[in-house]
């Protein structure tokens, strides 16, 4: 069996490791044990006797079997040390040769780092004062044939941790450390919402149709039933289904698929909490997530204020910024002419101020380009002119130049309001500006983290704004939202006023741990192919 490439320095390790198992089993040790009985976890034992001195422990002689991954080794002539790594914790282990006999013995000098074995013994402090188990037997449970990495950290293995996320995690903590404040984070929105009277669903991950979200989406085929499916960009359109069927507050954390570009804050393979309230309007949404994500940030850090890209983020405070103030807001000082809220007033003005502002951007590419006082380059990406499709609508144009002037900016939590109704199929119009609609999204870190609005729930307005994505697709807008005719039928039945919202998981796990990677929050994010895999 060759487990690396022939000629290799990985290649000679492996077979050297090879060797070491088959002495292993000379000496009577199963190589692959069904089970090993641990009377202790490497925590729980930290938990329970660190605070024990030398001498309590030597009156009590605490019995402890213990099991985990070797990641050091010591051996002094017929004794030796070793850790022993396991929960995210590392423990101490003191092998001697009359204690443990001549076979254990033998196992501890043949074992390699990143093997698994069992330690049974009793617990006692050395003389530097760290907690050890005094070896009486060792349990050999699996041997690591290939070598774990000497250097792990580095741009030149970022790929290969992504890819070999189970080494990855084995020798770097701070990766563990991420993924379980993901999973303190999904732990905590559960909790808020159950105890807001919401009832988690399940909805259909294959569709006959991709809805709820203006995306492009992955094709599958049901052989059985001979039938095209989508695996769906969004679960937003079975949600308010059940809305309409009488479930009032509903909420799902899914996983989501857009046949998309590949970024750092963008997977094709996503996980969005969604949820719906009925008699609610976007407003509502806003309070909620304030308290929501107040509580996730206090479950799971402890805190509210946090580190991200080098900016102290806080969450004890939201700003509330429409869009179009947002532009001008932020609008960079470089351009001659710079806008007024009034100059954005007209549906149509926003191609007039890309205009302006792709000059500006065009004049500055190959030149060095000045973030802001204070920013960092990771959240202040350099300007880029604007790239607008034929037959752009004026409202899809005023989110482009949004996005270019000021999504960068919003590093605290703003909720960024009234978008256009052109980019916003299902949500509800304002009723003093049929223009725009009742939506919001959150920004955080440079980032969206939510989406929000006031659901639509007239039918025949409904089927307008259908038809007119349909339009789009037909002009070969790939991402614009298809007709669901059962869905308008259910609007037919009446769905109370309702509000609903997505909040991007792995985008608030980014936030919250500061990660500058989605694929540093996602246990094995997709990646091309690898070239050569034996």
């Amino acid at each position: 069996m060759r487990l690396s490439p022939a000629g290799t320095e990985g290649d000679e390790l492996a077979l050297q490791r090879e060797k070491k198992l088959r002495a292993i089993l000379s000496l009577g040790y199963e190589a692959y044990p069904r089970k090993f009985q641990f009377t202790h976890t490497i925590p729980g034992v930290l938990t329970e006797y660190s605070s024990r001195s030398a001498e309590q422990l030597s009156a009590a002689r605490v019995p402890a079997r213990v099991a985990g991954r070797i990641m050091t080794l010591r051996p002094h002539g017929k004794a030796g040390f070793g850790h022993l790594a396991g929960g995210g914790k590392q423990l101490q282990f003191y092998v001697r040769l009359d204690a443990v006999g001549e076979r254990d013995f033998e196992l501890y000098r043949l074992l390699d780092l990143g093997d698994l074995v069992g330690v049974e013994g009793y617990l006692f402090r050395t003389r530097t004062g760290e907690l050890t188990v005094h070896s009486e037997r060792l349990h050999f449970l699996a041997k690591a044939l290939l070598p774990l990495p000497e250097k792990w950290h580095g741009l030149a293995d970022v790929e290969v941790r992504y890819r070999q996320r189970y080494v990855d995690l084995m020798v770097n903590q701070r990766v563990r450390e991420v993924f379980e404040c993901r999973a303190a984070l999904v732990r905590a929105i559960r909790e808020f919402l159950n105890a807001e009277g919401y009832l988690e669903v399940e909805t259909p991950m294959m569709q006959p149709l991709a809805g709820g979200a203006l995306a492009r989406p992955f094709v599958t085929h049901h052989n059985a039933l001979d039938l095209d499916l989508y695996l769906r960009v969004a679960p937003e359109l079975y949600l308010k289904r059940l809305l309409v069927g009488g479930l009032e507050r509903v909420y799902e954390i899914n996983r989501n698929f857009r046949n998309e570009g590949i970024s750092t804050q963008h997977n094709p393979e996503f996980t969005m909490l969604e949820f719906y309230q009925a008699y609610a309007d976007y407003h509502d949404m806003m309070a909620l997530t304030e308290r929501l994500l107040r509580h996730a940030a206090e479950a799971t850090l402890g805190s509210l204020e946090f580190e991200w890209a080098g900016h102290k983020i806080s969450l004890a405070r939201f700003e509330r910024l429409p869009m179009k103030e947002a532009v001008v807001r932020f609008w960079p000082q470089g351009p001659t002419e710079q806008p007024r809220l009034e100059d954005l007033a007209e549906p149509k003005a926003a191609f007039r101020w890309i205009e302006v502002y792709n000059r500006w951007a065009e004049g500055l590419r190959g030149a060095d380009q000045p973030t802001e006082a204070g920013a960092r380059k990771e959240t202040q990406a350099p300007a880029q002119p604007v790239a607008l499709p034929p037959g752009t609508s004026p409202g899809a144009a005023l989110q482009s130049l949004f996005d270019a002037v000021a999504e960068r900016h919003l590093i605290q939590p703003t909720f960024i309001l009234d978008f256009p109704l052109e980019v916003s199929p299902l949500a509800k119009q304002k009723a003093d500006d049929p223009n725009f609609v009742e939506r919001f999204e959150l920004f955080a870190g440079g980032m969206e983290i939510a989406n929000a609005f006031s659901e639509l729930n007239d039918p025949a307005e409904q089927r307008d704004r259908f038809e007119y994505q349909q339009m789009l697709r037909e002009r070969g807008d790939l991402a614009a939202h298809t007709i669901d005719e059962d869905y308008i039928r259910a609007l037919s039945y009446g769905m109370p006023p309702a509000a609903g919202e997505g909040i991007g998981i792995d985008r608030l796990t980014m936030l919250l741990t500061d990660s500058r990677s989605i694929r540093d929050v996602i246990l094995f994010p997709l990646l091309r192919p690898e070239k050569r895999l034996r």
